[in-house]
Order: structure tokens, then C-alpha cells, then sequence
């Protein structure tokens, strides 16, 4: 086994961990969820780049005769890809005493402000951070008011 083969299992290891711990582990903590809203997706670009560069990767290792486990960690690697950039879906998950926004625990009594914008994004201001909820249907935001109103 090459040190090549060692950092891909590493990288692999390391997505399906975050994999299970965003998909089911993260919504049992900290309580009971009251409200999970799925959010808009970001830009797919990057997501673009990183499966080209996986697939250039996986030809260039099957055309040069490379390791058999090689190819294979790499196509690993391009299903937990697959999986991050195009299945999953990103999630604000509020509980009773605050809520995940990408994969960080943000209590309650942090938000200094609350505004929404025109076209439907949701800004809270925390101490020294801003934060931008851009929900996939614009009906959640009501759901997300009536659970802030009945936590606060």
C-alpha cells in the first residue's frame, strides 16, 4: 500500500464520518428537533470541479496500469462526493435551546437580530457573525418564526 492509497483511505474515512454524523447524529443532539427546514443549495461549481478532477484522476490511474486499490479508493471517493455535492441536502435544524446552521450549534440567546430581506433570505446577527438562511420554500420561514416565537 502506497502513501497515496493511505491518504485516500483517509479522505474517505473522513467524508463518510462527516457523512454519518451530518445525516445522524447531528439531529439527536442537544434534544429534541422542532423544526428541520431544508436550505438552498450553494453554488455546484466547486462540486463540478471536484468530480472532473476525481474522473481525470480515475482514467489517468486505469490508462497507466496503475494499483487496482487506487482506482477503487478513487471511485470511493467520487461516490462520497457524489452523495455530498448532489444528494445531500443542507438542513437548518432547530431545537429547544437553539439550532444547526451548517453543522454548528448556535444558541438562542447569541442572536442580537433578526431581519428579512426582500427577496426572502433570513439575516441574524450574532455577536461577531452574520448569518444568511436562505430557505428552499418561502413558506418555512413562517415555520421558522412560529418556532422562534414559541422557544423565546
Amino acid at each position: 500500500m502506497t502513501i497515496t492509497d493511505i491518504v485516500l483511505i483517509l479522505f474517505v474515512a473522513a467524508l463518510l464520518a462527516y457523512a454519518l454524523y451530518d445525516e445522524f447524529i447531528m439531529p439527536r443532539r442537544h434534544g429534541q428537533t422542532l423544526l428541520s427546514v431544508p436550505l438552498l443549495r450553494r453554488s455546484r461549481v466547486d462540486g463540478f470541479i471536484f468530480a472532473g478532477l476525481l474522473v481525470i484522476l480515475i482514467y489517468n490511474n486505469v490508462t497507466n496500469n496503475g494499483a487496482f486499490l487506487t482506482t477503487w479508493l478513487l471511485c470511493a471517493l467520487a461516490l462520497m462526493a457524489i452523495y455530498l455535492f448532489w444528494v445531500r441536502a443542507p438542513k437548518i435544524i432547530f431545537k429547544q435551546d437553539g439550532f444547526f446552521f451548517a453543522n454548528v450549534w448556535i444558541a438562542y440567546n447569541r442572536i442580537k437580530e433578526m431581519n428579512l430581506s426582500e427577496d426572502g433570505v433570513l439575516v441574524m446577527q450574532l455577536e461577531q457573525r452574520r448569518l444568511l438562511i436562505r430557505v428552499r420554500n418561502i413558506d418555512d420561514l413562517e415555520k421558522i418564526y412560529k418556532v422562534m416565537v414559541k422557544t423565546q
